[in-house]
């Protein structure tokens, strides 16, 4: 029932998403085709310049001043929840209504940014809100769905949401399972895997249903763009043995401009965290600085190609005027087009449509798609970090058609593939050297371009451009992840993992709660500390020797000081402990709202009590022996979903443990400070290096 909610409600947002980002884009590109084609050219400059400005400036300043956290893709966010990383307020209300209007905005303003990761983002914030049996800030509460309160259920529908996000973005239910399977989620299971499969179902047959709507005519501008945009390479394909060469290099030379695409967006993204970090006033000047920018390449350079005439058996009329079309005019006299106009002066939707298209191997110039592949490809880096919702997806599709369009146009005659299918091909290539992903790119082009004929060629440069990318850098989505600080576990042990132990890497100082506990020893931890987990042990009385008897939660300890379950005297609590309790008070809170020490007022005659804690702490906490391999360690606590994990001594007498394990012990940056001559080890992987932009400059 719930995948059910999460799929109708993601197929509208999806929807109206796309309905209103046509609209607006549409209605500014016919008002300057109007000034445009009254020779207005001035007007028309400042009045695309401003729309696009202001678009911009009102997504950063919601997203700035109301929600921070719905700026970029939301895609590392929810990768790197899945993985057991609990980001504040990534699923809140304010993030979802904010991630909506902003990246209609954004995407409306021109920028050369997608909706795809911004409606990965939106599914996931539908699921998780649902999850957690709505918001009570807002006075949204289903007390039937608080059976989802925990994290594994939680962490299903998250799973489900960012697999409809993809589906509502590009209409590809099985494309949308597989990402979330490939690339979003860390654990996976087969029940998991049909309910994602059921979601991905609802949007796609909800969005078939309203797209006939539009196809009536009753949807504004929108109907020949967004959703039905990509049905445009079903002919019948033949290709040879000889085409394969060509493919080959496309997918070698896509592979490199993916993973120079990564180093430069790193790049970045580092400037404008600096940038960012220095007031919300920075934050807005970048945003608005780019807009601008973009709107003067976007008109400026359609200028620099020259009129082309309107071939003589074109499918659509030629040249186009207003909304969309192969053969925009731009400033020719009738009977010719502009080529580059026809790409730049368009939405990002119908540019790829364009590219897409078959039987127009003779509508571009080869210098007017390598401008556009160059300003693109640099475009797309700039615009995103910015402080809008902004995904990453369309517009690395965009730069990869326009490569494999300029590469079919090279190769010419000797192939038989037409210029739309190098640009299928070409965008595929660029997703691959870029997000890394094969099996669920591959799904998502087919049911983009509608087209089974293509698979082996798909395939072919998918897997060739990954392989070659890797030799460099990570996929897109985990750099971003690593400049963000997220602590991402890694399916894999790092080589010099297996060198190493527990013991190792265990830090402290350690802090142990008596089973039987003051209360000012508790507040007085629970304030000097940020650890989310605390070992109990008992001791004699209690014991005969030093005892570890389990683990216990912050959240546990603040509401057992919020319900004040004190004792006078250090005895048990008997069976009587729960009397005072619920099993609510100790459910998952919502999402950013659970209490804080610092609310929690005591008397310094509370502050002398006791609190028995044996009923409220987990007796069998995993466990693993100072002397277990690092490697093992690693994958036992990510394969088991774990947060902390309790080191034990070898040999027993002493004390009961040694330390805890958390994500933080396993990342590498935290290993190779303790232990520097690993990262000289000998077992290393094989990765080619970029040269530092300080080194080149020098150098030059």
């Amino acid at each position: 029932m719930l995948c059910f909610l999460i799929g109708l409600i993601v197929s509208l947002l999806g929807f109206f998403n796309n309905l209103a980002i046509e609209n607006i884009a549409g209605k500014k590109f016919v008002i300057t085709s109007d000034m445009m084609l009254a020779r207005k050219y001035m007007a028309a400059f400042l009045v695309f310049t401003s729309s696009n400005l202001g678009l911009t400036l009102f997504a950063s300043l919601i997203t700035a001043l109301i929600a921070p956290e719905a700026a970029g893709s939301g895609i590392p966010e929810v990768k790197a929840y899945l993985n057991g990383v609990d980001a504040p307020a990534i699923f809140s209300l304010r993030t979802l209504f904010v991630k909506i209007v902003g990246s209609i905005c954004a995407v409306s303003a021109s920028l050369n940014i997608g909706k795809a990761g911004p409606m990965v983002h939106t599914g996931a914030c539908i699921a998780a809100i649902m999850g957690q049996g709505g918001s009570k800030k807002y006075g949204l509460t289903w007390k039937w769905l608080r059976v989802f309160k925990n994290d594994r259920d939680r962490r299903d529908l998250v799973t489900c949401g960012s697999a409809a996000g993809i589906t509502a973005a590009f209409r590809a239910p099985v494309g949308g399972v597989l990402f979330a399977l490939e690339e979003m989620a860390s654990w996976w299971r087969s029940a998991l895997l049909w309910r994602a499969y059921f979601t991905t179902a609802v949007v796609a047959i909800v969005l078939r249903a309203l797209i006939d709507v539009c196809l009536r005519g009753k949807c504004g501008l929108f109907g020949k763009g967004g959703l039905i945009m990509y049905d445009v390479t079903s002919a019948n394909i033949s290709y040879h043995l000889k085409d394969v060469p060509p493919i080959l290099v496309l997918g070698i030379i896509g592979g490199i401009l993916g993973s120079i695409y990564n180093f430069l967006l790193n790049k970045v993204l580092r400037l404008y965290n600096f940038i960012n970090e220095k007031g919300i006033g920075y934050k807005i000047i970048l945003a608005c600085c780019i807009s601008i920018f973009t709107s003067c390449f976007l008109f400026g350079l359609p200028w620099l190609a020259s009129c082309r005439s309107c071939p003589s058996g074109a499918s659509e009329p030629c040249p186009t005027i207003g909304r969309s079309g192969n053969y925009k005019k731009f400033q020719c006299p009738p009977g010719y087009y502009n080529d580059l106009a026809s790409l730049f002066f368009n939405t990002n939707d119908d540019a790829i449509k364009n590219l897409f298209s078959k039987d127009t191997d003779s509508e571009f110039h080869r210098l007017s798609m390598l401008i556009f592949f160059v300003t693109c490809f640099f475009l797309s880096i700039f615009s995103y970090g910015i402080v809008v919702p902004a995904g990453l997806f369309v517009p690395v599709i965009v730069t990869g058609a326009a490569y494999g369009r300029f590469v079919g146009m090279l190769i010419g005659s000797h192939s038989n593939l037409n210029h739309g299918l190098f640009a299928v091909l070409g965008s595929a290539s660029l997703l691959g050297g870029s997000m890394r992903m094969t099996v669920s790119l591959c799904v998502i082009i087919l049911e983009l371009t509608n087209n089974l004929l293509l698979l082996p060629l798909i395939m072919l440069v998918l897997l060739i451009s990954k392989s070659v990318a890797d030799a460099f850098n990570g996929n897109i989505y985990d750099l971003i992840m690593k400049s963000k600080g997220f602590p991402y576990l890694e399916t894999h042990a790092e080589p010099y993992m297996r060198q190493l132990t527990v013991g190792d890497v265990v830090t402290g100082p350690l802090r142990i709660f008596n089973g039987i506990e003051k209360v000012g020893n508790i507040v007085h931890v629970l304030k000097t500390t940020e650890h989310n987990g605390f070992p109990v042990v008992d001791e004699p009385p209690l014991s005969e020797s030093p005892v570890l008897f389990g683990l216990i939660l912050r959240a546990h300890l603040i509401t057992l000081l919020k319900k004040k379950a004190f004792l006078r005297t250090p005895t048990p609590i008997g069976p009587d402990a729960f009397v005072q309790f619920s099993s609510d008070d100790f459910a998952k809170k919502g999402l950013g709202n659970g209490d804080k020490i610092e609310d929690i007022e005591l008397s310094e005659e509370e502050m002398e009590m006791f609190m028995d804690l044996h009923p409220f702490t987990n007796g069998t906490p995993y466990t693993v022996v100072e002397t277990m391999s690092l490697a093992k360690a690693l994958i036992l606590f990510r394969e088991v979903g774990l947060r902390h994990l309790l080191v034990v001594p070898k040999v027993p007498g002493g004390v009961p443990v040694v330390g805890i394990l958390t994500r933080h012990d396993f990342m590498p940056e935290h290993i190779l400070h303790l232990h520097p001559s690993s990262a000289r080890g000998r077992w290393k992987r094989l990765r080619f290096q970029f040269p530092s932009l300080g080194r080149l400059i020098r150098e030059l």
